[in-house]
């Protein structure tokens, strides 16, 4: 008979349990199912822009397909409800610039309506599995700072690799330029001669001048877009040579040294700071490590903070405080040259 009864109470609490998650399950389904929707009967100007852009497609290089891409990306941001609605929330366009940065073939919107419902499924996850409710809010937390960080990290190591390239850059223009090519020619060359990034993003902007829009305007774009202070440098000068004229070779050959210079100081400042990256991840690693030798060794003193609740907010207090801490540090290491 006791039997009978918990498997009835079971029953009872699994109905209940599947009367609360299905309507929220179905709800972000429809939300998404219309989201998709709306941006596909949108996508007509992104169409006529890709039949375009698939002239040649079977020669083109894996520049050429990237920038490509990255074009139709910005156009079906443009063309999108939701993108415009959400352009004008400062961290949307913070996201989409870090997305274009690494070169990820996403808009922002569809990353926020994504995480958004990666965020919604973990936290009903949790609360049918009974998580407790750190765990909970942890992986809820995870599920959308994470791949956020992911996206920084990313752009950060591509603009790093753009920068070193930068010489390089210059150094094949002015050589294209005193040969006579155009500055269209040498943009082109460059977008062939080089690897990613620059050689997408050069590609990015012959590209875009063979869709209609001003050479001047693309240069620009492209400095926005990689927001490296070289390349904005690269940008003022061609834009001045273009309406006053002069020897944009011999301004190349100046950047190209300048940066030379300005790559070897920065090396020299890393290495000087070695010592103060290498304490922020000691300090970061050394209470984690700490956590886990005493579930080891003394597991009744270690699982107060896990099974006690106010333990359990005292841990993610901690964590968040971490993860404050190693941003000062990096904020203080971060030397500008």
């Amino acid at each position: 008979m006791t039997d009978l009864f918990v498997l009835a109470q079971s029953i009872g609490m699994t109905e209940q349990i599947t009367m609360i998650a299905l309507p929220l399950v179905g709800g972000v389904a429809l939300t998404y199912a219309i989201f998709n929707l709306i941006a596909d009967l949108r996508k007509v100007e992104t169409k006529k822009v890709a039949q375009r852009l698939r002239e040649d497609a079977l020669t083109e290089s894996a520049n050429e397909k990237a920038a490509k891409a990255s074009i139709l990306r910005r156009q079906e941001q443009k063309g999108g409800v939701l993108s415009q609605y959400f352009a004008r929330f400062g961290f949307v366009s913070n996201l989409q610039h870090n997305l274009e940065r690494a070169n990820l073939h996403w808009t922002a919107t569809t990353v926020i309506v994504n995480l958004v419902g990666i965020a919604s499924l973990s936290y009903m996850a949790g609360f049918m599995l009974q998580w407790p409710a750190w765990v909970t809010l942890s992986l809820t937390g995870l599920a959308i700072f994470g791949p956020l960080i992911t996206f920084w990290f990313l752009a950060k190591r591509r603009m790093n690799k753009f920068v070193h390239q930068l010489p390089d850059v210059f150094e094949l223009m002015s050589q294209a330029l005193r040969a006579g090519h155009s500055l269209s020619n040498a943009v082109l060359l460059i977008s062939q001669q080089l690897p990613d990034p620059v050689g997408t993003e050069f590609a990015r902007v012959f590209h875009e001048q063979n869709l209609g829009i001003k050479i001047d305007e693309s240069l620009k774009d492209m400095a926005r877009r990689v927001d490296i202070m070289d390349v904005r440098f690269f940008v003022t000068a061609v834009l001045i040579q273009r309406q006053t004229g002069g020897d944009l070779a011999e301004v190349l050959d100046n950047i190209s040294g300048v940066i030379r210079e300005r790559i070897k100081l920065f090396g020299t400042v890393r290495a000087l700071t070695a010592e103060g990256r290498l304490s922020g991840y000691v300090l970061l690693a050394l209470p984690v490590v700490v956590f886990f030798v005493e579930l080891v060794l003394n597991p009744t003193y270690a699982n107060v903070m896990i099974e006690d609740q106010i333990g359990q907010y005292m841990l993610i207090g901690a964590g968040v405080s971490q993860l404050f801490g190693l941003a000062l540090i990096q904020k203080i290491i971060n030397i500008k040259v």
